[in-house]
């Protein structure tokens, strides 16, 4: 074992120069012919599927070594991390879609690997076998691309293609399905078959039909699974802007694609030749200088407002939405500076704090060089709603190092406990941690100290001995820029 572990990191210690003296050639490039260029092309892309089958190897690993059944002792929770795909993201800077796309197709590759070995050592157990893998008629798939016979991308498509068993479809026949998947791909890529290598798009569509062959009666079902993969996502983008994606299924879809067209319509062609309001509207709509694309986004704002205004507690609950506006205080005096919006990387100017402050909805919280405490001394064990908005604004989402939870994620922690250390439930003895991050504090020995002298690092994080054996304090700063802001200023002003 530890022989291969050192063949492994040599082997990975050439690859890493000789990528790096091909980056360093890669401007000759421009001088091959057009075969050379193609030619090269081709065995990139085949080094690519060597290399992203090692990853997937890799991350199946780190997903054995953080098992349910390890708890927090498991590789991911010891690193704190949530799961092995975020400390996949942390360790490699890709992004969430990547990390999960090499855990699952790790997973098959294991469970490919599982089914080798059984082979290998004349174990004929297909049902105990099967227990132990997670998606076992994915086998044929993982092998595939061990041998780089096909792309993780073109893997993953297999795998959405073909779904999971269910009503008339049996893991075998699913298994079968796979493995005709897999040698059309093959067959493709040696160029036994005519039409080209199949990339992940064609794939996927071969593994839709596939499915859709084998359980042509089953459109109940396949409509209820379409629905179960309804989602709405949220991500941050590094520009200051926030994307979200809505999937929906057909029947969902048909809804929104109406509003969207009559929101749209004439701009994208739609009926011009109206009469009555409907004429008036519509040449308002060609004449209005916005593109496209920010009509539908502006009028699917207004219509959650609207929503909102009309019957918030109907929509949303008791607590209606607000949105929270953070500024320093002198900033907000002089008129100058900045302002923030909570949950939001990018500051706004202070024209829109002031317009913001005189909306409906909307929390202007201003600071000054510390945020005001609510104080309950030890009447009341849990934070109160006052006091949440308090600690949200200050600490800015979850205080735990690296961590990116926004507030409306976290949960209040006494720094100093209410019951081990008769800890008070005040701001100054609160803090804000995500659910993960709170439990992995209590359960592993964790801890966080105060210091007062330091504004601008209050509060620091102590990690238990076994992972570090010094308890080097790491910093918990302020994820608020608001409040950061407000500091800096105040530390100027004593400083002058």
């Amino acid at each position: 074992m530890r022989s291969s572990a050192a063949t492994f990191s040599t082997s990975l210690e050439v690859l890493l120069a000789a990528a790096a003296r091909i980056g360093a050639d890669a401007p000759g490039a421009r001088w091959l012919g057009d075969k050379q260029l193609l030619a090269a092309q081709r065995s990139l892309a085949e080094a690519k599927r060597s290399l992203d089958a090692c990853a997937s190897v890799l991350a199946g690993e780190v997903v054995r070594r953080s098992s349910v059944e390890a708890g927090f002792g498991g590789l991911a929770r010891k690193e704190g991390f949530r799961t092995p795909e975020a400390l996949i993201r942390g360790v490699t800077g890709s992004t969430a879609r990547e990390a999960t796309t090499l855990v699952r197709v790790g997973t098959m590759m294991n469970d490919a690997d599982l089914l080798q070995n059984a082979e290998a050592n004349g174990i004929d157990d297909p049902v105990g076998l099967a227990s132990m893998m997670t998606e076992p008629w994915l086998a044929a798939v993982g092998r595939a691309v061990a041998t780089g016979a096909l792309s993780v991308a073109g893997a993953e498509a297999i795998r959405t293609g073909l779904g999971r068993p269910g009503p008339g479809v049996t893991t075998e026949d699913l298994t079968a399905a796979a493995t005709k998947l897999v040698a059309a791909a093959t067959e493709r890529a040696a160029g036994t078959t005519p039409g080209g290598a199949l990339d992940a798009e064609g794939m996927l569509r071969l593994a839709r039909t596939a499915r859709d062959d084998l359980d042509a009666a089953g459109i109940v079902e396949r409509e209820r699974q379409r629905r179960a993969l309804r989602s709405f996502r949220r991500w941050k983008r590094d520009d200051g802007m926030t994307r979200y994606t809505w999937d929906l299924d057909p029947e969902g879809a048909a809804l929104i694609d109406d509003v969207y067209d009559k929101l749209t319509s004439p701009r994208r062609g739609g009926p011009r030749f109206t009469t009555g309001p409907e004429r008036e509207r519509a040449e308002q709509i060609m004449a209005d200088t916005r593109t496209t694309e920010q009509l539908a986004s502006d009028g699917m704002l207004e219509l959650i407002q609207l929503a909102l205004d009309t019957d918030p507690q109907g929509v949303v609950g008791v607590n209606r939405p607000a949105v929270r506006v953070l500024v320093a205080a002198t900033d907000l005096q002089e008129r100058s500076g900045r302002g923030w919006i909570e949950g939001q990387p990018y500051p706004v100017s202070i024209a829109t704090v002031e317009r913001n402050a005189c909306l409906n909805g909307i929390e202007l919280i201003v600071f000054d060089d510390r945020p005001l405490p609510v104080n309950l001394g030890r009447e009341q064990r849990f934070f109160n709603r006052a006091q949440r908005r308090l600690l949200a604004a200050r600490d800015g989402g979850c205080a735990w190092p690296d961590c990116d939870r926004p507030p409306e994620w976290t949960e209040a922690h006494h720094i100093r406990w209410w019951e081990r250390d008769g800890g008070t439930t005040d701001i100054d003895n609160g803090i804000l941690l995500c659910r993960h991050h709170h439990l992995l504090l209590h359960d592993e020995g964790w801890e966080i100290e105060t210091r007062d002298h330091d504004p601008l690092a209050r509060f620091w994080l102590i990690p238990p001995r076994d992972i570090d054996p010094t308890q080097t304090p790491r910093p918990m700063p302020s994820k608020s820029p608001a409040l950061n802001d407000a500091l800096r200023t105040a530390e100027r002003h004593r400083a002058t």
